[in-house]
């Protein structure tokens, strides 16, 4: 696989750092031992180092009576059987420090536990470092000020999370760790600013595995957040530090909103699901030409069912647009050596870019960095891309470089990979997942989300809200007066379509039943207000406030039932369709403006010559 090559640079650095320590011959000679901090990033790694400024202040004829150097990252207690022995508890895994380095320290980020910040109140704000190994280093005092700063800057690389047991102590997550790779991973497209703001208010607070999502700079700071701002109380706010601008979304404020209330809707219709698709009725499907007949009906059993496991590679082609429907096999065979002609075309021309043209193509640097980054940390608990030197990694590296190549505008952008992964699993072959991956791209509900501007991501939270404010008053009302009713814990939902809330075989099953357009527009909207009405108990029982709300919502990660989910979206979208005073903005959301759009079928004459295309839509621009 191809890596960018990384350079190591000093991310933050700060002068007037002190140990406050004991030094001499008695314990109550406090001595302040001035230095430099450095945090510095060497791509593959990131590590903090404190150096000592003024070592020849120090007595080295004195030897330090609590503290010995026992490794590269700490220090740790010496014992009396130590001191007796001259040989500290544990092996020393570094040559012995010199009189320079003597109370020098040196960490990886990676090896944090926690951090412990000083009381306001206390003069000299201090940070105290505890490792993983349970070593606790010196605390450094900033003199000169900066400790946020570094906090800040620390944060760009790992996930810190206040501790619930005490508001000084902060807890560190890898971003590389198990947990963290259930989210998408940290993004370097954010300012330095805007990445605090971003990745606290998206992660959960306590577990930490939101992360920060692409491109939404804009999104949260031009697009949605108010000209007044009004802030949070900062004992409710969490980890939520600084302050983020309170969003306001209110329906009523669009125009043709129309108040109608929930007594107008009827009772919800029960729904059941079918059995997933057979390989032998999907045979039933297909002339002697290949050709795929009785097309209305199969992607209603789709919708309905889903597809057994074994069909997914050859329908899901016809689902994401890379063969028409109305294709012969032969012409599919002509369409296939064409594409792959083109595939490998442009995966040729990046492939072959020099290092002098990398060095003057800062967008080829970008692409490559972020997606070596994303794939190596992307499902890698799954069987097809575990263990090391796996070729499946190669695989998704090299497609995601090629669709940088095949669309330049848009490049790459963190979160791709997840939509890769489950297509490239289905299709086990680099060209077919290649060009499927387009097709998923390339439909409106999912090549918004990665727009620059973030108004398609935008758009959809104003009509999640203003479907759940006309579904369910009682749960947007109670979310409302939570600071909850912006509905930003549904943003990872929306912006990779549900993949880190469903394994791998249920999100193969969604994505399939939404990639039908049934049996509306913005289907998936409806999905995330049957989630929301499964958790409405629970949010509301509890009396979940802002940070709860935040914590439940993430433990849903692979704790809900894809059945029940479908069943009860559909049941939505049919008692909404049935509803007579249906406002507006609803139909206009749901693209419910035909004349039968009360059984989840879409009506169209069955014809051999039929393509996707030609089945009646509302509204194909924003199916999805």
């Amino acid at each position: 696989m191809a890596t960018a090559r990384t350079k190591t640079k000093t991310v933050f650095e700060k002068g007037g750092v002190f140990i406050h320590t004991t030094v001499g011959t008695s314990e109550d000679d406090d001595t302040l031992l001035g230095g430099r901090v450095r945090l510095i990033d060497k791509g593959e790694c990131q590590f903090m180092e404190w150096n000592p400024l003024n070592d020849h202040e120090i007595d080295d004829e004195q030897p330090d009576k609590e503290w010995a150097v026992i490794n590269a990252v700490g220090y740790k207690k010496q014992t009396n059987q130590d001191q007796v022995s001259g040989s500290p508890s544990e092996k020393v895994t570094v040559q012995q420090p010199t009189r320079r380095s003597k109370y020098a320290m040196k960490f990886y980020l990676n090896d944090l536990r926690s951090i412990k910040r000083s009381k306001p109140s206390l003069g000299w704000s201090y940070l105290l470092f505890v490792l993983k190994d349970g070593v606790t280093l010196p605390a450094l005092h900033f003199h000169e000020g900066g400790s946020k700063e570094m906090m800040r800057n620390i944060e760009r690389y790992v996930t810190i999370t206040r501790s619930t047991d005490d508001p000084r102590q902060f807890l560190v997550t890898p971003n590389d760790s198990h947990a963290l790779s259930k989210s998408i991973h940290e993004l370097h497209i954010f300012g330095e600013t805007s990445a605090g703001y971003v990745s606290k208010f998206f992660k959960d607070p306590y577990s930490a595995t939101m992360g920060g999502f692409s491109k939404v700079t804009n999104f949260l700071r031009d697009s949605l957040v108010t000209q007044t701002a009004q802030h949070r109380p900062l004992d409710e706010m969490a980890e939520l530090m600084p302050d983020l601008p309170r969003v306001e979304i209110n329906p009523r404020t669009e125009p043709g909103y129309e108040l109608i209330t929930q007594s107008t809707l009827g009772p919800r219709p029960e729904v059941k699901r079918e059995d997933p698709v057979i390989p032998e009725e999907w045979q039933g499907h297909l002339d002697v030409d290949g050709r795929v007949v009785r097309i209305h009906e199969l992607i209603q059993r789709i919708f309905h069912g889903g597809l057994y496991h074994s069909n997914r590679k050859e329908v899901w082609k016809f689902l994401l647009n890379f063969y028409e429907w109305s294709s012969t096999k032969k012409d599919r065979q002509e369409l296939r050596k064409q594409k792959e002609d083109d595939y490998f075309r442009m995966k040729l021309q990046w492939k072959s870019i020099s290092d002098e043209q990398a060095k003057r193509n800062s967008s080829h640097r970008d692409n490559v960095c972020l997606v070596d980054k994303d794939v190596s940390r992307t499902d890698r608990t799954h069987p097809c891309f575990e263990g090391q030197n796996n070729p499946n990694i190669s695989m998704l590296y090299d497609i995601l470089m090629t669709y940088c190549q095949f669309n330049f505008d848009l490049g790459y952008v963190q979160g791709m990979s997840d939509l890769l992964s489950p297509i490239l699993v289905v299709m086990e072959d680099e060209v077919d997942a290649f060009w499927c991956f387009v097709g998923f791209m390339d439909m409106e509900g999912v090549r918004n989300n990665f727009d620059l501007d973030q108004e398609g991501m935008k758009q959809q939270l104003i009509n999640l809200n203003t479907l759940l404010h006309f579904l369910d008053p009682e749960l947007y009302n109670y979310l409302d007066s939570k600071d909850s009713s912006n509905l930003y814990f549904c943003f990872r939902w929306l912006l990779i379509k549900f993949k880190r809330e469903f394994s791998f075989a249920d999100i193969m099953r969604l994505w399939e039943v939404m990639w039908t357009s049934l049996p509306c527009n913005n289907f998936h909207l409806l999905i995330c207000l049957s989630i929301l009405d499964t958790e409405k108990p629970t949010l509301i029982q509890n009396d979940c406030g802002f940070n709860d709300i935040l914590k439940h919502i993430n433990e849903l990660s692979l704790n809900i039932d894809i059945e029940d989910t479908l069943k009860k979206a559909e049941g939505i979208y049919l008692q909404l369709a049935q509803c007579e005073q249906l406002p507006g903005t609803i139909k206009d959301i749901l693209g419910l403006h035909g004349d039968d759009h009360t059984n989840g079928h879409i009506d169209c004459e069955d014809s051999n010559n039929s393509s996707i295309e030609m089945i009646p839509h509302p509204n194909a621009e924003t199916a999805f």
